[in-house]
This record gives structure tokens, sequence and C-alpha cells, in this order.
């Protein structure tokens, strides 16, 4: 009876579950406070990189999804650093009904994107905490950053393999 409806065919919904989040490690320098407070003109630029990895766990169908941040603000005026913060922040995932070709890219794009805001706030405070204004950091874009090392691996590969 399913079949003649057309029920047979249809995929199961994706089921998702953050069963935890947590920070894996976290580092904050201030290169302000080490050196003394100085005078002159201070230009923050500031440079954030974004690294991802997924773990199956021996639980079926979980996943830990850690996101590490390296945010690096130095004074342009004096090329000095002004602060360092190294986040390695976790997440713990129940994921069912993904098929296998789409899994990896899920757990990279769709998982982090659930983190996010709990990174951003983590990042805000410790800012704010170490004696500068609070770090809002933008959005990530997941797909693109997971479009990019695809992208690189790929690159990778070619320059591997001889030529003939």
């Amino acid at each position: 009876m399913a079949e003649e409806n057309g029920l047979a065919d249809s995929p199961l919904p994706v089921k998702m579950q953050v069963l935890a989040q947590f920070v894996r490690d976290l580092s904050f320098e201030n290169g302000v406070a080490q050196r003394g407070l100085q005078d002159g003109d201070v230009q923050p630029d500031t440079q954030v990189s974004v690294s991802l990895d997924a773990r199956k766990r021996a639980a079926d169908h979980q996943y830990e999804i850690i996101t590490k941040y390296r945010i690096t603000s130095k004074n342009k005026a004096k090329d000095e650093t002004l602060f360092l913060i190294e986040l390695d922040y976790a997440g713990v995932f129940h994921v069912e009904n993904v098929p296998e070709d789409q899994l990896h890219p899920f757990l990279l794009i769709e998982c982090p994107r659930l983190l996010f805001p709990f990174v951003r706030r983590i990042i805000s405070d410790v800012t704010r905490d170490g004696g500068f204004p609070p770090l809002n950091i933008d959005m990530v874009d997941f797909l693109a950053l997971y479009r990019s090392e695809l992208a690189r691996r790929m690159e990778a590969q070619k320059a591997e393999q001889p030529v003939s």
C-alpha cells in the first residue's frame, strides 16, 4: 500500500541532536599587558582563521565536531601583537538518516553552524575580560570554507601525481 502512494521511495527525515558542547582548549595572550601600556596610535588589524575536524564516536550515529579558531589582533601602526586567542570548541552530535555521500559535508557545515553562536560569545567575553572591547567576529561561511578545503585537497592531489 505504501508503494502505491509513493511513500516507499521517500527518504526518512534527517535527525540531528546536539548531545554536548564544550571548550576543549582556550588560550588568551594579552600582548599589551605583557609589554605594558605605551602611548601612541592603535590601529588594530584582526585576523581570524578557522579549521574543522569531525570524528566518529564509538556510539552509533554519534560524531564529535571540533571547530578551531585562531584570532590575532595586531597594531598596524607599530606591528605589535595586541592579543591572540586560540579556541578549540567541540560538539557531540547524534546524526541519523543522512545519506553516506552527504554525511561529510553535513558534519562540517551544519554542525559548526550550530556551534558558532556559542563560539562567538566566548570570544566576545574573553576579549572583554582581557581588557579589550568585545570582539564580535563575523559569521563564518562554513559552506565556502568546506568548498575551499576541497579545492585545496584536489590541488594537492594533482601536485602529488607524477607527470607522464
